[in-house]
């Protein structure tokens, strides 16, 4: 079995000091994704090159505090793949790819963290150059390797994976065309929504962010934003999933799928 995990961190000191390493020791993970380190080399020097035995590789932002995303592991890789398009987004810190390749198998496991739009005109245009960029990276892996790609990528695709659907169509994260580009990832992209699969028609149970804004927690008015995307051979193995709710390391819930296979 193979378990992984994906969690946005919004910042890997805050969700320290919240019991995260002694969390993930008791779930023991093959590899935990994270997003949002909010920290640069210097800052996990001695401190978090590691957590609860696993070893981590990561990309940093440029911009201190800010973004940044990285793979925890159990078994050393075959290969580290830093970042994804030389350039802008790079620079902020949005993915990291390892790799697990032998005579048999190549497989790859990616943390990514796709921009919010929420602030305004100019990230949401950013947010678009991200997806432009990615989606033919995604295609030319695809025809390379089976990967599981993990992350926050501030998209919920559909009515289902949010509580107040009717209302944010026209707010980031739920645009015509971020879903668009999601519901292409998934037919022609050929990817699978691993969560989807196991579980096609929750609705309140399936969220993973809630906004720190009035009672959005409490009375679980949430969104759907963190992912397991899968090529459909690795998708095919999937077994369980867990959203862990209970565990508060910051405004975004760890999800956990075990796959029926082993790096």
């Amino acid at each position: 079995m193979f378990k992984l995990t994906s969690l946005n961190l919004n910042g890997i000191r805050s969700a320290s000091t919240k019991g995260l390493e002694d969390w993930v020791a008791a779930l023991s993970p093959d590899c935990i994704c994270v997003q949002e380190l909010k920290a640069q080399a210097p800052d996990l020097a001695g401190r978090f090159e590691e957590l609860a035995g696993l070893k981590g590789y990561f990309q940093f932002a440029q911009k201190k505090g800010y973004s940044g995303v990285g793979v925890y592991a159990r078994e050393e890789p075959s290969d580290v793949v830093v970042g994804f398009d030389g350039g802008e987004f790079d620079a902020e810190g949005r993915c990291v790819e390892l790799r697990f390749d032998t005579l048999s198998h190549k497989r790859s496991v990616f943390s990514v963290y796709f921009p919010s739009g929420s602030s305004g005109e100019e990230r949401q245009a950013a947010k678009y150059r991200l997806l432009d960029l990615f989606y033919p990276h995604l295609e030319q892996v695809r025809a390379q390797r089976e990967f599981i790609l993990c992350g926050d990528l501030n998209i919920a695709h559909q009515a289902k994976d949010l509580k107040n659907w009717r209302s944010n169509q026209k707010n980031s994260g739920f645009l015509p065309e971020e879903r668009a580009w999601m519901t292409r990832l998934l037919t022609e992209g050929g990817l699978v929504d691993v969560y989807r699969q196991l579980h096609p028609d929750t609705t309140d149970e399936c969220y993973t962010w809630w906004s720190n804004r009035g009672q959005a927690w409490a009375n679980n008015v949430g969104w759907r934003l963190d992912y397991h995307l899968a090529t459909p051979a690795l998708a095919a193995t999937a077994q369980a999933c867990a959203i862990h709710k209970a565990s508060r390391f910051s405004d975004h819930a760890p999800v956990t799928i075990d796959y029926g296979f082993s790096l």
